[in-house]
């Protein structure tokens, strides 16, 4: 399908529709994953309790069961699989929030607010370990290796990030190493080891549609940040800004800037603490020097890829809710 045709898409299908067909599955996922980070130590039990409060849309899980379901019911090990896929991205999204002193997340307290940043890293590892644990205990070395694969990757792009001195030089190159590096690898894996788990002769298909879903979901995350308006200020909420991360909005927008518009973007970088006002300024600068624009076309470019991968594949309740589950990135509001 081609670009324009996509821009006339209907809305994306809702979240629960697109896991309808793994609903009971997907259902398991949760009790699956507590199953493998149990420990009788008080710390771990109650830092455990408060990540259940704060479960995601399971989107990892979901695409690795769809993936799984190809071809019919999949293997046993499908849900062990999506709890795996699940816990190695709570360690990231852990640790993330520790080296980045976040506060909050989806407006729940961080691991890192509520006990310490020590408890974080370490708790990020033991659920990392943990998940290990349980695909040496499953004996099927191609899930260990596309797991341990994938958490390299984001290691490397989380430390790659860190090593980036000068805000202003990332470049679009940097940008697009980085979120496959630290979106895409794990979407990745998750979708290729859902198709071990049920429909093999698709393993290759389904990580090139992992891959590009990841990065689909990275822009429009990356997009949220300049298009989303908190409710309290009727601004943007600009987190990414606030924190002087430069993304691909702002990396577009940059060489079409005035001088004027570019000291704008400067003031705030050097700013340590920008308030909305100045956020708001500069997420004005960055639409109308193209950067948002921009990145929605390279977002489609990824659902085209996205959508290249499902081809040929039989049709069925799975394949449609793949097929669904690029919509409801490319256009999501949360």
């Amino acid at each position: 399908m081609t670009l324009e045709a996509r821009l006339h898409l209907p809305v994306a299908a809702a979240l629960l529709d697109i896991q309808a067909p793994v609903r009971a599955m997907l259902d398991r996922v949760p009790g699956e994953m507590w199953r493998i980070v149990k420990a009788e130590a008080p710390i771990i039990e109650a830092v455990n309790g408060h990540l259940q409060g704060m479960k995601g849309k399971m989107v990892r899980p979901t695409l690795l069961l769809l993936a799984a379901s190809l071809e019919g019911a999949p293997e046993e090990r499908a849900v062990s699989l999506a709890a795996v896929a699940e816990l190695v991205h709570l360690t990231s999204v852990v640790h993330d929030d520790s080296v980045d002193h976040s506060v909050l997340r989806r407006g729940q307290p961080t691991v890192n607010a509520l006990f310490s940043h020590e408890v974080a890293v370490l708790m990020g590892d033991y659920i990392f370990s943990k998940s290990i644990a349980e695909l040496v205990r499953q004996g099927d070395l191609e899930p260990l290796r596309a797991f341990t694969y994938a958490s390299n990757s984001m290691t490397l792009g989380e430390l790659r990030q860190l090593a980036t001195y000068d805000a202003l030089g990332f470049g679009e190159d940097d940008y697009w190493n980085l979120i496959r590096a630290k979106t895409a690898s794990l979407l990745g894996a998750a979708c290729e080891m859902g198709a071990l788990a049920g429909a093999p002769r698709w393993r290759e298909r389904m990580r090139t549609y992992g891959e590009s879903i990841g990065m689909m979901f990275q822009i429009a995350d990356d997009l949220l940040d300049y298009t989303e308006v908190e409710s309290v200020t009727g601004k943007p909420s600009g987190t990414d800004l606030r924190e002087h991360k430069v993304t691909l909005p702002l990396i577009a927008a940059l060489p079409h800037m005035s001088a004027g518009q570019r000291s704008r973007v400067e003031a705030l970088f050097a700013n340590p603490t920008p308030d909305d006002q100045e956020i708001a300024e500069v997420v004005a600068v960055v639409a109308d020097c193209g950067g948002l624009e921009f990145a929605r076309r390279r977002g489609e470019e990824y659902a085209v890829r996205a959508e290249a991968a499902l081809d040929g594949i039989p049709d069925s309740e799975a394949r449609q809710s793949l097929a669904d589950a690029i919509n409801y990135v490319l256009d999501r509001r949360s």
